[in-house]
C-alpha cells in the first residue's frame, strides 16, 4: 500500500496558507493502530473530505483535527499552532455531527445561543450574532420552535448555525448528511456547498459517500486501513487513481491483472486466461514480465451487436445481466476468455440489452490506466 507524503516545512515551522496540517500522527487504541502516521495539508478556505470505507480511521481523524482525541504521536497543526495537547473548546474549530446533538428541550434560538452564553458574551452580542446565524441557514421563521417540531433537514441546518455562531477558523462535518433521506441530502450538498462559497472559511468533511465527497470538495484524501493512499482533486481521484485500492473505491471500475509487455508505442497487458489487452505506456517504468492491475471505467467500455470497426481491445462476450438505472443501462459482459465486465451505457433508444445476448465489447487503449501493484 502506498502512503502519500507531504513536503512540510521542519519542525517548528508553519506554513501560513494552511489551516490545518496533520505531521506523522499515529492514533493506537489498545495496540492496535487507528491512524498510521498520515500526514495532511489542508489549504485556508477549501473544501476538504476525507473519504473512505467503515473502519478505516476517518472519523478518528477529524477527531483528532477537533481534540476529542490526543494523537499517540505526531502533531495537529491548526492556523501555524501545535494543538495536538490543546483542549477542543480552546481550539478555533467546530463540529457538526450526524446526530444534529440539538438540546431538545430548548428552542432553535437557545440551541444556537448555548455556546455564546457559555462564553459569556453579552447579550446584545448574542441576539445579532444568533440573528446572523438563523439567516445564513433560512431558518429565521423557525427560531421559537423546538428541534422536534423540525424536519431533518431543518435540524441540520440548526446544528449547522450552531456551530457557525462560534465564528470558527475550521468547520469539522462527521458524515454531516448521513441521516437524511436521498432527495433531501442531495438539496442540502447544494446548500452546504453554497454556505461555504458565502462564508470562505475551511470545512473539513468525513464521509463514506463517493458522489457526496466528489461533488463537494476542493480536494478529497482516500483514507485505507489507518492511511492515506492518494490526496487529490476529484478528478484526479476519479480519473487518475494512484492505488488499485482508490480505482476500485472512487465509483465502479474493471480491475484486470494481467504480466506487463513492452512493445514500440504501447504496452501490452496478457492476464492468467490468456486475455490480451493494449494499454498506453503508464508513469512507471514498464519491465518485461512485471503484474500491474488496469482499470477500466464501466462507462468506458462500448457494447455492439455487430463487429465495430475498433480492432484494438475489442472482444467477443456474452450479456449475463442487466440492470436498468433510469438516465443508464448497468450490464454484466462474460468474456469467452472468462473476465466479467461491468459496463454503464447511456439509456438511448434501442440501447437495452437482454441477457444472454452475443456482444462485442471493446475500449481505447488510452481508456486503460496501469496501476502497479503494491
Amino acid at each position: 500500500m502506498s502512503q502519500t507524503t507531504v513536503s512540510r516545512p521542519p519542525t517548528g515551522q508553519t506554513n501560513a496558507s494552511l489551516d490545518v496540517e496533520l505531521r506523522q500522527v499515529f492514533k493506537i487504541y489498545g495496540g492496535e493502530p487507528a491512524v498510521r502516521g498520515i500526514d495532511l495539508e489542508i489549504r485556508q478556505g477549501e473544501f476538504f473530505s476525507i473519504l473512505g470505507p467503515s473502519g478505516c480511521g476517518k472519523t478518528t481523524t477529524l477527531r483528532l483535527i477537533a481534540g476529542f482525541e490526543a494523537p499517540s504521536t505526531g502533531e495537529v497543526i491548526i492556523q501555524g499552532r501545535d494543538m495536538s495537547h490543546v483542549p477542543s473548546y480552546r481550539r478555533p474549530v467546530n463540529t457538526v455531527f450526524q446526530s444534529y446533538a440539538l438540546f431538545g428541550h430548548m428552542t432553535v434560538w437557545d440551541n444556537i445561543a448555548f455556546g455564546l452564553r457559555i462564553k459569556r458574551l453579552s447579550k446584545s452580542q448574542v441576539h445579532e450574532r444568533v440573528a446572523e446565524a438563523l439567516r445564513l441557514v433560512q431558518m429565521e421563521a423557525f427560531a421559537k420552535r423546538s428541534p422536534t417540531q423540525l424536519s431533518g433537514g431543518q435540524q441540520q441546518r440548526v446544528a449547522l448555525a450552531r456551530a457557525l455562531v462560534n465564528r470558527p477558523a475550521v468547520m469539522l462535518l462527521d458524515e454531516p448528511l448521513g441521516a437524511l433521506d436521498l432527495k433531501l441530502r442531495k438539496q442540502m450538498q447544494v446548500e452546504l456547498s453554497n454556505l461555504h462559497r458565502k462564508l470562505g472559511i475551511t470545512f473539513i468533511m468525513v464521509t463514506h459517500d463517493q458522489e457526496e465527497a466528489l461533488s463537494l470538495s476542493d480536494r478529497i484524501a482516500v483514507m485505507n486501513a489507518g492511511q492515506i493512499e492518494q490526496v487529490g482533486t476529484p478528478s484526479e481521484i476519479y480519473d487518475s487513481p494512484q492505488t488499485p485500492f482508490v480505482a476500485d473505491f472512487i465509483g465502479d471500475t474493471n480491475l484486470i491483472e494481467g504480466q506487463l509487455e513492452p512493445l514500440e508505442s504501447s504496452v501490452q497487458v496478457t492476464t492468467q486466461s490468456g486475455l490480451k489487452l493494449l494499454v498506453d505506456p503508464p508513469d512507471f517504468e514498464v519491465v518485461a514480465s512485471k503484474t500491474a492491475v488496469i482499470s477500466i471505467r464501466p462507462e468506458k467500455i462500448h457494447l455492439s451487436l455487430t463487429p465495430p470497426d475498433e480492432s484494438q481491445n475489442c472482444f467477443v462476450g456474452e450479456v449475463s445481466h442487466v440492470m436498468y438505472l433510469g438516465t443508464h443501462i448497468h450490464c454484466m459482459v462474460q468474456l469467452q476468455t472468462g473476465e466479467q465486465l461491468t459496463v454503464l451505457q447511456p439509456n438511448r433508444a434501442g440501447s437495452m440489452m437482454v441477457p444472454q445476448t452475443t456482444v462485442y465489447a471493446y475500449w481505447r487503449p488510452k481508456d486503460c490506466l496501469v496501476l502497479e501493484m503494491a
